[in-house]
């Protein structure tokens, strides 16, 4: 692997390196973000428990 970047004439630098990993990042976070709601069935569990804890108090 190492040769493969020996003999490449074409470097970048520090800032442009670091610019792509930022962008690279942010859309991986984009695309990875979690889903705004929860699934039907485990918002129904949560009021569930949310209303028997009330009951209990």
């Amino acid at each position: 692997m190492a040769g493969l970047f020996a003999n490449d004439s074409e470097q970048i630098d520090r800032r442009t390196s670091r610019s792509i990993c930022d962008a690279v990042g942010e859309r991986l976070q984009q695309s990875l973000r979690p889903e705004p709601r929860l699934p039907t069935h485990l918002e129904q569990l949560l009021n569930e428990l949310q209303r028997r804890e009330r009951e209990t108090h």
